[in-house]
């Protein structure tokens, strides 16, 4: 993980310009996201942040939610009060307070600093899809969410039944000198750094390419592949069951 202070910085120019490039018109269509627009996108960052301000005031999980009485306000005047509210409460709380989280292993308020870095990185670039005006992720923001995504997202004990794609198989991937091997099987996935142990998949990329390829924002021609092509998709459908 990287440091608060750095998760505080990303987090605030990626929200700046998910908000700049909104107000360059909110009807466009996200290429990135079938069924939503720029409007959408906004409207649902908006609540995500609010949603993590009353996790971490309340300690516990928002219940009901979300509020009905948002759905009429204006779109971009909703994104930045609940802008305004997530950094107050950041700032406010630090990254040690306890926190309601949907992470066992970490129930403070610095597991919200990691994850809206990561969550508002990838939405600014649905927006920046939108509008044809891509910019990169950081890298070192995108190494630390390909770590998250993976480990947080994908690993961990699957009920049998859970997944469509059961697949037992080992794959590698890497990116800028750091790999991850990840073990799949029907009811289980662990991750692992480094490039011990055999594979039958690898996938490399740029931080920045491999990242959205892993949160389905990049097509397959992103990233390089070598190895079993039927695992990878299978690994890639896998990973898009975790992360819906």
């Amino acid at each position: 993980m990287l440091t608060p202070e750095f998760y505080l910085r990303t987090l605030r120019a990626d929200a700046g310009r998910l908000a700049e490039v909104a107000r360059m018109g909110l009807k466009q269509e996200v290429p990135s996201c079938p069924g939503w627009t720029v409007e959408t996108v906004v409207r649902h960052t908006a609540m995500v942040y609010l949603h993590k301000v009353e996790a971490i005031r309340r300690n516990a999980r928002p219940d009901p939610w979300p509020p009905t009485d948002l759905d009429d306000r204006n779109a971009l005047e909703l994104y930045d009060d609940a802008t305004a509210r997530l950094f107050a409460q950041l700032t406010e709380s630090g990254p040690s307070a306890p926190s309601w989280t949907w992470w066992p292993e970490d129930q403070t308020s610095g597991f919200w600093f990691r994850r809206m870095a990561q969550e508002t990185a990838v939405h600014r670039v649905d927006a920046e899809l939108a509008h044809d005006v891509l910019t990169p992720i950081d890298s070192e923001l995108a190494l630390d969410g390909i770590d998250e995504v993976l480990r947080l997202m994908l690993g961990g004990e699957w009920d049998e039944g859970d997944t469509k794609y059961p697949v037992n198989a080992t794959i590698r991937l890497t990116s800028d000198g750091r790999s991850w091997t990840v073990a799949l099987s029907g009811t289980e996935v662990t991750v692992t750094g480094g490039t011990e142990g055999e594979v039958v998949a690898e996938i490399f990329g740029e931080p920045d390419a491999l990242l959205l390829w892993l949160w389905g924002r990049r097509a397959d021609d992103a990233v390089e592949a070598a190895g079993s092509a039927d695992v990878a998709r299978q690994f890639r459908a896998r990973l898009k069951e975790a992360t819906q």
